[in-house]
């Protein structure tokens, strides 16, 4: 394994990690670190394709007007598969 310089203070927080417990040793530290960061790397490229396709879409016309927010929602809701939310509906008398 090639031998890593930490500073200070990088040091330092493997060494609290390792005092919570929640690691063995410095390298599952480092393990979980470089989990994330390539779950951020996915994300990030997953996002920019994703920013692309909608360039793309927008390029072509492939677009849909919406004639207000709550349109909007209920289109990205239906999408998702989820049922619509309803508005609470106030009791008669209690309104303003």
């Amino acid at each position: 394994m090639p031998e890593i310089h930490l500073t200070d203070e990088e040091q330092a927080f493997i060494d609290t990690k390792l005092r919570t417990g929640a690691y063995r040793s410095a390298e599952d530290v480092v393990r979980a670190g470089l989990a994330l960061l390539n779950r951020q790397d996915r994300e990030t490229e997953d996002l920019r394709r994703r920013v692309q396709q909608g360039i793309d879409d927008a390029d072509a016309k492939r677009v849909h007007e919406y004639r207000s927010s709550d349109d909007l929602l209920k289109d990205i809701r239906q999408q998702a598969g989820e049922s619509p939310i309803r508005k609470p509906r106030m009791a008669k008398g209690h309104g303003h």
